[in-house]
Protein backbone atom coordinates (compact mmCIF):
# COMPACT_ATOMS: atom_id res chain seq x y z
CA UNK A 1 0.00 0.00 0.00
CA UNK A 2 2.78 2.27 0.42
CA UNK A 3 3.78 2.06 -2.83
CA UNK A 4 0.43 2.97 -4.47
CA UNK A 5 -0.44 5.86 -6.59
CA UNK A 6 -3.00 8.30 -5.23
CA UNK A 7 -4.11 10.50 -7.15
CA UNK A 8 -1.34 11.16 -9.89
CA UNK A 9 1.10 10.99 -6.36
CA UNK A 10 3.68 8.78 -5.75
CA UNK A 11 4.27 8.22 -2.27
CA UNK A 12 7.66 6.35 -0.91
CA UNK A 13 9.32 6.84 -4.74
CA UNK A 14 11.62 9.84 -6.27
CA UNK A 15 12.21 10.52 -9.60
CA UNK A 16 16.12 11.45 -9.33
CA UNK A 17 16.50 12.97 -12.77
CA UNK A 18 18.13 10.54 -14.62
CA UNK A 19 14.92 9.17 -15.99
CA UNK A 20 14.94 6.05 -13.13
CA UNK A 21 12.39 6.07 -9.97
CA UNK A 22 13.58 4.47 -7.36
CA UNK A 23 13.50 3.92 -3.71
CA UNK A 24 15.87 7.66 -2.08
CA UNK A 25 18.44 5.42 -0.42
CA UNK A 26 21.13 6.14 2.15
CA UNK A 27 23.73 6.04 -0.44
CA UNK A 28 21.88 9.44 -2.28
CA UNK A 29 21.56 10.64 0.58
CA UNK A 30 25.41 10.22 1.51
CA UNK A 31 26.09 11.83 -2.07
CA UNK A 32 24.46 14.51 -2.24
CA UNK A 33 25.67 15.48 1.91
CA UNK A 34 29.04 14.91 0.30
CA UNK A 35 29.08 17.50 -2.79
CA UNK A 36 27.59 19.82 -0.55
CA UNK A 37 30.36 19.37 2.48
CA UNK A 38 32.70 19.55 -0.92
CA UNK A 39 30.68 22.95 -2.38
CA UNK A 40 30.77 24.15 1.51
CA UNK A 41 34.83 23.30 2.02
CA UNK A 42 35.92 24.90 -1.19
CA UNK A 43 33.64 28.30 -0.79
CA UNK A 44 35.48 28.36 2.60
CA UNK A 45 38.81 27.79 1.08
CA UNK A 46 38.31 30.50 -1.65
CA UNK A 47 36.81 32.97 0.90
CA UNK A 48 40.15 32.31 3.17
CA UNK A 49 42.46 32.45 0.30
CA UNK A 50 41.04 35.82 -0.30
CA UNK A 51 40.74 37.33 3.04
CA UNK A 52 44.50 36.47 3.15
CA UNK A 53 45.31 37.99 -0.10
CA UNK A 54 43.40 41.32 1.06
CA UNK A 55 45.01 41.23 4.50
CA UNK A 56 48.50 40.56 2.90
CA UNK A 57 47.84 43.58 0.27
CA UNK A 58 46.68 45.89 3.22
CA UNK A 59 49.65 45.01 5.70
CA UNK A 60 52.27 45.36 2.20
CA UNK A 61 50.22 48.36 1.85
CA UNK A 62 50.71 49.97 5.04
CA UNK A 63 54.55 48.95 5.28
CA UNK A 64 54.72 50.59 2.14
CA UNK A 65 53.49 53.99 3.39
CA UNK A 66 55.34 53.74 6.68
CA UNK A 67 58.41 52.91 4.84
CA UNK A 68 58.09 56.28 2.68
CA UNK A 69 57.19 58.17 5.51
CA UNK A 70 60.40 56.91 7.40
CA UNK A 71 62.76 57.67 4.10
CA UNK A 72 60.76 60.76 4.43
CA UNK A 73 61.88 61.72 7.97
CA UNK A 74 65.01 60.20 7.91
CA UNK A 75 66.15 62.82 4.66
CA UNK A 76 64.65 65.74 6.68
CA UNK A 77 66.86 64.16 9.57
CA UNK A 78 70.02 64.47 7.90
CA UNK A 79 68.87 67.88 6.54
CA UNK A 80 68.45 68.72 10.07
CA UNK A 81 72.09 67.38 11.15
CA UNK A 82 73.71 69.40 8.20
CA UNK A 83 72.10 72.81 9.29
CA UNK A 84 73.13 71.73 13.18
CA UNK A 85 76.89 71.38 11.50
CA UNK A 86 76.77 74.86 10.11
CA UNK A 87 75.81 75.84 13.33
CA UNK A 88 79.06 74.35 14.80
CA UNK A 89 81.18 76.00 12.16
CA UNK A 90 80.12 79.21 13.23
CA UNK A 91 80.83 78.45 16.70
CA UNK A 92 84.02 77.21 15.95
CA UNK A 93 84.97 80.39 13.98
CA UNK A 94 83.42 82.23 17.35
CA UNK A 95 85.99 80.56 19.54
CA UNK A 96 88.85 80.49 16.97
CA UNK A 97 90.30 84.07 19.06
CA UNK A 98 89.52 82.72 22.35
CA UNK A 99 90.32 78.80 22.28
CA UNK A 100 91.95 77.91 19.29
CA UNK A 101 92.02 74.12 20.45
CA UNK A 102 88.34 73.96 21.32
CA UNK A 103 87.32 75.49 17.72
CA UNK A 104 89.41 73.30 15.98
CA UNK A 105 87.88 70.22 17.99
CA UNK A 106 84.36 71.75 17.30
CA UNK A 107 84.93 72.44 13.28
CA UNK A 108 86.57 69.07 13.19
CA UNK A 109 83.37 67.60 14.72
CA UNK A 110 80.76 69.70 12.97
CA UNK A 111 82.91 68.37 9.58
CA UNK A 112 82.25 64.83 10.63
CA UNK A 113 78.25 65.91 11.13
CA UNK A 114 78.23 67.61 8.00
CA UNK A 115 80.20 64.75 6.50
CA UNK A 116 77.73 62.01 7.51
CA UNK A 117 74.94 64.27 6.57
CA UNK A 118 75.82 64.67 2.92
CA UNK A 119 76.78 60.79 2.79
CA UNK A 120 73.39 59.84 4.43
CA UNK A 121 71.08 62.01 2.99
CA UNK A 122 69.80 59.97 -0.10
CA UNK A 123 69.55 56.64 1.48
CA UNK A 124 66.79 54.89 2.56
CA UNK A 125 65.86 53.05 6.11
CA UNK A 126 66.83 50.00 4.48
CA UNK A 127 70.03 51.05 3.10
CA UNK A 128 71.26 52.77 6.30
CA UNK A 129 70.44 49.59 8.25
CA UNK A 130 72.39 47.66 6.23
CA UNK A 131 74.99 50.19 6.42
CA UNK A 132 74.77 49.68 10.50
CA UNK A 133 74.49 45.88 10.14
CA UNK A 134 78.37 45.75 8.34
CA UNK A 135 79.55 48.64 10.20
CA UNK A 136 78.40 46.59 13.16
CA UNK A 137 80.16 43.44 11.56
CA UNK A 138 84.00 45.03 10.99
CA UNK A 139 83.98 46.94 13.76
CA UNK A 140 82.33 44.81 17.04
CA UNK A 141 84.40 46.36 19.86
CA UNK A 142 83.76 49.87 18.86
CA UNK A 143 80.10 49.35 18.49
CA UNK A 144 79.88 47.33 22.01
CA UNK A 145 82.36 50.43 23.83
CA UNK A 146 79.45 52.82 22.42
CA UNK A 147 76.37 51.10 23.47
CA UNK A 148 78.35 50.93 26.91
CA UNK A 149 78.94 54.70 27.04
CA UNK A 150 75.40 55.66 25.67
CA UNK A 151 74.44 53.16 28.68
CA UNK A 152 76.65 54.29 31.38
CA UNK A 153 75.61 58.06 30.37
CA UNK A 154 72.44 57.56 30.73
CA UNK A 155 72.66 55.77 33.93
CA UNK A 156 74.22 58.64 35.01
CA UNK A 157 71.57 61.09 34.02
CA UNK A 158 68.88 59.14 35.15
CA UNK A 159 70.40 58.57 38.73
CA UNK A 160 70.70 62.22 38.83
CA UNK A 161 67.37 63.24 37.43
CA UNK A 162 65.99 60.79 40.27
CA UNK A 163 68.20 62.85 43.05
CA UNK A 164 67.67 66.21 42.24
CA UNK A 165 64.08 64.91 42.20
CA UNK A 166 63.76 63.92 45.65
CA UNK A 167 63.52 66.23 48.39
CA UNK A 168 66.09 66.58 50.71
CA UNK A 169 66.32 64.43 54.18
CA UNK A 170 66.27 66.92 56.84
CA UNK A 171 67.46 65.25 60.57
CA UNK A 172 64.29 65.10 62.69
CA UNK A 173 65.97 67.26 65.28
CA UNK A 174 68.14 69.44 64.41
CA UNK A 175 71.24 69.94 67.48
CA UNK A 176 70.92 73.99 68.04
CA UNK A 177 75.12 74.77 69.10
CA UNK A 178 73.59 77.60 71.55
CA UNK A 179 70.96 75.54 73.50
CA UNK A 180 72.31 72.56 75.84
CA UNK A 181 69.47 69.79 76.11
CA UNK A 182 70.21 67.94 79.14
Amino acid sequence: MSNQDFGGQNFGRQDFGDGSRGQAGPQKIKEAASDAFTKASDMAREGGAKAKQAASDAASTVNEQVREMLDKQLGSSWSFAGQVAGSFKLAADDLEQKSPFAATLVRGFADKVEGYAEEFQDQTVEQLMRSASDFTRRQPALVFGLAALAGFLMFRTMRTQVSSDSPPIAPEHTADPGHYHG
